[in-house]
């Protein structure tokens, strides 16, 4: 029997994802976030504060996190209570809160950065007029949970994302909700990224007493 070209055994190599943990990331913990705040804090890092707290609070994907600019979360001299994007992904827009603790964040980040509301929030290191990397907002997450005692692999750029949507659902049931928040098109797409399963509903159901 012949082989695909595809295979990678015909060509000796390793799939790039060997060994790799491929599955959906874990969402952070409460006592998670306030860890990585508190390390955050201690080391003085106004950049990456903010940028956790806008991830948790955003629940946006990093390639539409990087790039927000400063007239997304600002508003003459205020930090917005709410902003909207059009997520680069479905075309959609989306809204999201801004709650106390990122509002503070942002402000002290912004305060040391400058810049005007055409500018990025987080500029590249090496290219000021760009924006930070996806993959280097990566390389920041694994950092984040790694010094908090995570296991990287369990962890990544979309447990910010999933974050907050999973405790909104744990604590109310409203999968209607979190679509709009994630900005899914499709219910089901929730479903599957909560990993909502049988025992959830019955956890839900049995909340009700009739």
């Amino acid at each position: 029997m012949g082989h695909s070209d595809l295979d990678p055994a015909v060509h000796q190599r390793r799939p790039w994802n060997a060994g790799q943990n491929v599955g959906a990331k874990r969402p952070l913990k409460p006592r998670d976030i306030w860890a990585i705040r508190f390390y955050l804090d201690e080391h003085n890092r106004l950049r990456d504060r903010a940028l956790f707290d806008l991830a948790i609070d955003s629940k946006l994907r990093g390639c539409d996190l990087v790039k927000l600019r400063i007239g997304d979360v600002v508003s003459g001299a205020l930090i917005r209570n709410r902003a909207t994007v059009i997520q680069q992904k479905t075309g959609r827009r989306v809204q999201f809160e801004i709650m106390t603790e990122a509002r503070r964040s942002l402000d002290n980040w912004l305060q040391r950065r400058g810049g005007t509301t055409v500018d990025f929030v987080f500029p590249s290191r090496i290219d000021y007029m760009g924006h930070l990397s996806t993959r280097q907002y990566a390389r920041l997450v694994d950092e984040w949970v790694t010094t908090v005692g995570l296991n990287s692999r369990e962890y990544g750029t979309h447990s910010m994302r999933r974050t907050k949507a999973s405790l909104i659902y744990k604590a109310t049931g409203n999968l209607r909700a979190v679509q709009i928040l994630l900005g899914h098109t499709n219910i089901e797409n929730t479903v599957r990224y909560l990993g909502v399963d049988v025992d959830d509903a019955l956890t839900l159901s049995e909340r009700t007493d009739i």
